[in-house]
């Protein structure tokens, strides 16, 4: 009887060893940062005096925009591939990447612009792309997301800046949002849009998904609990309200709204520093139960990352590495082989 205990418990720490051992050489999930990189030519003021608009020269600007990745196994401390330098040669700007339900990844950007197909006849569009392996893209369509759409005058919007997606598993539908304005700059009284599409072919009529008391662009959208948090840019500056370029949420039970507003403890409502923007929110891969919050610094040249036990109450991380110029990215999980085919595809050599 002895001996059978004993051997019993020599195996079942065996078994335990086996299983902590399994589990220390399990790889670490592997993360990606889509990008494009920037340093802004000028800084947009309001002239305190006058009230209006002037634009104050920065030193050495740039602009790759094009698409760049970079990965991270703890959310944190990101190293971008191919050297920093673009692994596609389409023109784009704030790139958003997510697998589909059919394991395709799609790729929707800022992006029409004036050179765009058929734009004085359907307004602005934006670049919609797709890839079954992130290396091979293929530019799909532009979307003229907004073509029916118009104001009291009959002008169309001005543009279709920053779109993103959400998938709903219940309805199998594709959510599409972006901000537009009917204003002669992007930022002025602009609103967050959205429709509807499950073949990304036919879209329903574009809505208005976001209308706070100030304007608003460049929203991203995440679940939790059963409820959505609508992260955004609220962007507003002027005499009358004062620097007001930063990071907020709202938060609804539905998709489609109404949002409600949450008052973070920055800046009076705001849940990160000004000036900030390019939101893109994803559960923390070391903390359980948490969440990161990135966003870039556009006249100042560098990113942040805050993280929240609930998406609500956000602390800024010190110890982070961005690669350089990143700006407005968007976060994705993928697979060690997707992984290992980047690095191996686009190898760095600094």
């Amino acid at each position: 009887m002895k001996n059978i205990l004993k051997l019993s418990i020599l195996i079942l720490v065996a078994t335990s060893f086996q299983a902590a051992n399994a589990q220390a050489k399990k790889p670490a999930d592997t993360y990606m940062l889509t990008y494009f990189r920037q340093r802004y030519p000028t800084r947009i003021e309001i002239d305190a005096a006058t009230g209006k608009t002037i634009e104050v020269p920065l030193p050495n600007p740039m602009l790759i925009a094009k698409l760049h990745i970079a990965l991270s196994t703890d959310g944190r401390h990101w190293t971008p591939i191919n050297d920093n330098n673009p692994i596609w040669d389409q023109s784009i700007r704030d790139p958003f990447i997510h697998r589909g339900a059919d394991g395709i990844w799609r790729l929707v950007a800022t992006g029409g612009g004036r050179a765009a197909p058929d734009r004085r006849q359907f307004g602005p569009s934006c670049i919609y792309a797709t890839s079954k392996d992130l290396i091979h893209w293929q530019l799909d369509s532009y979307l003229p997301l907004m073509k029916d759409v118009k104001d009291e005058i009959g002008n169309m919007v001005r543009n279709i800046w920053a779109p993103e997606f959400y998938y709903d598993e219940a309805t199998k539908e594709y959510t599409v949002f972006w901000s537009s304005s009917f204003e002669d700059a992007g930022w002025k009284k602009s609103r967050l849009w959205y429709c509807k599409t499950t073949d990304w072919k036919t879209f329903t009529p574009a809505k208005v998904l976001y209308a706070p008391g100030y304007s608003v662009i460049d929203g991203t959208m995440t679940k939790h609990n059963g409820t959505y948090y609508l992260v955004h840019k609220e962007e507003e500056f002027s005499p009358a309200t004062g620097e007001r370029r930063g990071i907020r949420v709202a938060t609804s039970k539905s998709l489609e709204g109404p949002y409600t507003v949450y008052d973070g403890s920055l800046n009076k409502g705001q849940i990160a520093p000004t000036i900030t923007e390019g939101p893109s929110v994803m559960a923390d891969p070391i903390k359980p139960k948490g969440w990161l919050l990135y966003y870039d610094f556009p006249m100042a040249d560098h990113y942040g990352i805050s993280s929240s036990p609930d998406l609500f109450h956000w602390a800024i991380e010190q110890d982070i590495s961005i690669p350089p110029d990143a700006r407005h990215g968007s976060l994705s999980k993928i697979t060690a082989e997707e992984a290992k085919a980047l690095r191996e595809t686009y190898p760095s050599n600094k």
